[in-house]
């Protein structure tokens, strides 16, 4: 097993856990393994019906540098216009209203996932996003990521990468103090450390797609644990250097992490 590491942030993100159209468009507070595997295969040029099994194997570890703040969006689409110039209801008929919708989002957030699997899937997975056949996007079209998006295509253990080596994102109200060693971050994980620490919650969530077929996705449950891991306060960004240097010299394998 090999891996990759990711860093997902931008003006807005949505991660939808509902895969059927409905009046309340929600969004999972982290990124949603659907959410991933389905910016995998686009950027792979993958249609939608196409076998996820590639992906099988794939794990995920989400280290929530930033959760982000709500964010509600009143939609419409359609709406005073003839019936066939309406937006199509999922029976196909044109109603001729306006389809009303509340879309949630995640504002300002930032999340570094670690991606594990086998050496050849994280290879294509790798090269698919440094020439993406569609773009990523972060749950939603519209949400489109910041720079870095891939911080490393290739690493021995990314689990470890997060704990101990990858700049964190803070936010300015979470800096630590200077008599601070280390930094309390939120993780969400597919396989929980061992042991498990005691104040882990575990959690359900039906996010493991089966199939993006256009008119039967599918998705099936997962376990995850969260857990508040102590990180070296030496990985939060600081006043003096900008997270982007700091994630800049990361990705360029520099050793230590400038103070």
């Amino acid at each position: 097993m090999t891996g990759l590491l990711l860093r997902l942030a931008g003006p807005l993100q949505s991660w939808g856990e509902r895969s059927a159209f409905n009046p309340i468009r929600d969004s999972a507070p982290f990124p949603t393994r659907s959410g991933l595997i389905g910016m995998f295969a686009a950027a792979a040029g993958l249609h939608r019906g196409a076998d996820l099994h590639r992906y099988r194997d794939l794990e995920f570890t989400v280290r929530i540098d930033r959760p982000g703040a709500p964010l509600t969006d009143f939609h419409t689409a359609g709406g005073g216009l003839p019936k066939d110039q309406t937006a199509a209801t999922s029976g196909g008929d044109h109603k001729g209203d306006a389809v009303v919708t509340h879309r949630h989002y995640l504002a300002d957030a930032v999340f570094t996932v670690a991606v594990t699997g086998p050496g050849d899937t994280i290879a294509d997975i790798a090269t698919a996003l440094q020439r993406p056949h569609w773009a990523p996007y972060l749950g939603r079209r519209s949400c489109v990521p910041d720079e870095p998006l891939l911080l490393r295509p290739h690493v021995d253990n990314p689990v470890e990468e997060l704990l101990e080596r990858v700049p964190l994102s803070t936010h300015p109200t979470r800096q630590p103090r200077h008599d601070q060693d280390t930094i309390p971050v939120e993780f969400i994980w597919e396989n929980h450390p061992d042991p498990l620490p005691q104040n882990a919650v575990a959690l359900t969530i039906y996010d493991n797609p089966t199939t993006f077929a256009q008119h039967n996705r599918a998705h099936a449950k997962r376990q995850l644990h969260r857990t508040a891991c102590h990180l070296p306060a030496r990985l939060a960004a600081d006043t003096t250097t900008p997270v982007f240097q700091r994630l800049f010299a990361y990705m360029h394998h520099e050793e230590e992490v400038p103070a």
